[in-house]
């Protein structure tokens, strides 16, 4: 487009995800003044899921911000101007351009309303200082103790019906804002894009489907004593360390073999049965909780499960994961136990059935039998959830598999066949 003589591009929100029609600015990487090439990543928007660096289509000079950090952006947007023949200034002088402020005048007088858009008012508001209601209506507010003049109608005019008055008598009454205690401060922290996302879902999960959760121990002697024996040999072979996880979705996968309904998701009233196995590892990051997936893992090696989870944790924790990663997992694994947790209840991940959820591992006296009878030993001991979707998955399937998960972990050589 061409300005005042002078070649500006536009800089627009491209395409996100199938799913993802808008995002929030975050952070602008460069400043107005600033030479760009074409591919520069310029803006990063923090979308549902990830965040996305926004990159310039074409060389030139960042001319003008058209859309500030912490708005609200849309797919095919503008968010900045480019001088295609512009020279670079210097970067004391360089600093983001604010959105152009209107006249005074054209604030002024707010656009007319059309009839249809007006939102519902006051009463009195409309035609002075008395309600115009119906004979119904004032006996209502009569009755209720409702000051007509403070019920709201959607009637243009401003007439009140008994509706009207029975809905303000409905609604509950505002609380009053508590006062304010300098002795006692109080920091209000917006929730980011991301987080609110999460909040979300997590509780529609909770509404939507009938989550139960089922619980069990393991005796992780034997998977320790392979990593100590293995653990040098293991990175000097694939520089990668031999970690519980490998293990674990290894276990986990055996398991969704045996019980496959917990590799399930409902469609309307189908069940949709994956015959494959992307396993999604939950990460936190300082933006919340994401779960990116391992893809086929049953055809992984533990060297290459172990790649993967430490590739997609640390794309995780530095922003750089793709929406791609995160799509299509079909069972989750969580680990709180990194953080300390003991014992949890994991939130099903939306689709999907079923989550895992790992927990710390704590030495406790465990009756061990043996061909010279039963003793006490000390054992290093796991707690392990499962939480599963009881409308498609029944109790006794749940418990199952996670006695299944629990044999493969305790007999680990058995994963280099049935995993």
């Amino acid at each position: 487009m061409i300005r005042e003589g002078i070649r500006l591009i536009e800089v627009k929100v491209p395409e996100l995800a199938e799913s993802i029609t808008e995002g929030t600015i975050v952070k602008w990487l460069v400043d107005v003044g600033n030479k760009v090439n074409q591919g520069d990543d310029i803006a990063e928007i923090e979308t549902d899921k990830v965040n996305i660096q926004i990159s310039a289509e074409h060389a030139g000079v960042l001319k003008k911000i058209e859309k500030n950090v912490d708005d609200t952006v849309e797919v095919g947007e503008v968010i900045a101007l480019l001088d295609e023949n512009g020279a670079e200034e210097p970067s004391g002088n360089a600093a983001p351009a604010q959105p152009e402020a209107k006249p005074e005048a054209a604030v002024s007088a707010p656009a007319p309303v059309k009839k249809e858009q007006q939102a519902p008012q006051p009463a009195a508001a409309a035609g002075g200082n008395v309600a115009i209601a119906s004979p119904a209506a004032r006996k209502l507010a009569r009755e209720k103790g409702i000051d007509l003049s403070a019920v709201h109608t959607a009637d243009p005019l401003g007439r009140l019906r008994a509706e009207d008055v029975a809905k303000q008598a409905a609604a509950p009454a505002p609380k009053p804002a508590p006062a304010e205690d300098p002795t006692k401060p109080v920091e209000r922290i917006k929730m980011t894009r991301r987080r609110q996302t999460i909040a979300g879902r997590l509780v529609a999960v909770q509404h939507e489907a009938a989550m139960l959760t089922t619980f069990n121990e393991v005796d992780l002697t034997n998977v320790m004593a392979i990593r100590k024996r293995r653990k040098e040999a293991f990175i000097k072979a694939h520089d990668v360390k031999l970690g519980f996880m490998s293990f674990f979705t290894r276990a986990v996968v055996g398991a969704l073999k045996s019980f496959p309904l917990l590799n399930a998701e409902i469609s309307g009233t189908d069940i949709l049965v994956k015959k494959f196995y992307d396993i999604g590892i939950a990460v936190a990051t300082d933006q919340g909780l994401v779960v990116p997936v391992v893809r086929d893992a049953d055809r992984l090696t533990f060297a290459e499960i172990e790649h993967e989870i430490k590739d997609l944790a640390v794309r995780a924790r530095t922003n750089k994961l793709t929406l791609s990663d995160l799509q299509g997992g079909t069972f989750t694994i969580t680990n709180g136990g990194t953080f300390g947790s003991l014992l949890s209840t994991p939130i099903i991940n939306a689709p999907q059935v079923g989550i895992l959820g790992m927990h710390g591992i704590k030495k406790r006296p465990v009756a061990v039998s043996t061909p010279d009878g039963d003793k006490v030993e000390i054992r290093p001991m796991m707690y392990i959830a499962l939480s599963y979707d009881h409308r498609i998955v029944d109790g006794s399937e749940a418990v199952r598999f996670l006695v299944k998960v629990k044999t493969l972990l305790e007999d680990p050589e058995t994963l280099l066949l049935e995993g």
